[in-house]
């Protein structure tokens, strides 16, 4: 956004705790302990109340930008702040990301379990062909002491691509579906 067009930041020389916290969305408790944890510091103290630069603010947006933006925990978010090299910032970064992207990948396949259970029509669970297959592989796993290794989800490349003749089946396709019952 050009200059001209951004509102008019009011400015001063020092802002207190308590309108630091306020304007940053966060507790005083918590930006007290930011300051023990060493990600923020106060330029000076009048009376027993801390008082911040502008100059000063800048590391707590830092620290925002990877607690809040990057979902990181406060200890993730002190050693990318403190790491001494790109290199360092960039192989925390780069572990980070590779668990964010699996925890996607886990999620996701979360919701599809959950969309399928959804649009399942059948009263009990076993009797729905794709959950009972899974669930009665899950028992005969368990009690014979092998790991069960069958996905829950077909994979995309276990069913034919549809033909022109034949319809996409739905993702939920599980037969005919039980009459509704009015009432």
């Amino acid at each position: 956004m050009p200059a001209r067009d951004r509102p008019e930041v009011p400015t001063k020389d020092l802002y207190s705790i308590s309108e630091v916290a306020e304007a940053f969305g966060i507790s005083v408790a918590a930006l007290r302990f930011y300051e023990e944890r060493g990600l923020v510091r106060h330029s000076e103290r009048r009376g027993r109340v801390r008082h911040y630069t502008r100059e000063d603010l800048a590391p707590l947006a830092y620290v925002q930008l990877w607690h809040d933006d990057g979902m990181l925990t406060l200890a993730e978010t002190s050693a990318i702040v403190d790491s001494e090299t790109v290199a360092d910032r960039l192989g925390l970064i780069t572990a980070q990301r590779d668990a964010m992207l699996e925890r996607i990948e886990k999620l996701n396949r979360a919701v599809a379990v959950l969309s399928h259970m959804l649009g399942c029509r059948t009263d009990r669970a076993l009797d729905c062909s794709m959950t009972g297959a899974y669930i009665r592989g899950r028992v005969d796993a368990a009690l014979s002491g092998t790991p069960h290794t069958s996905d829950f989800l077909p994979s995309p490349s276990s069913s034919p691509p549809p033909t022109p003749s034949s319809p996409a089946p739905s993702p939920d396709a599980h037969g005919p579906r039980p009459p509704r019952q009015n009432g």
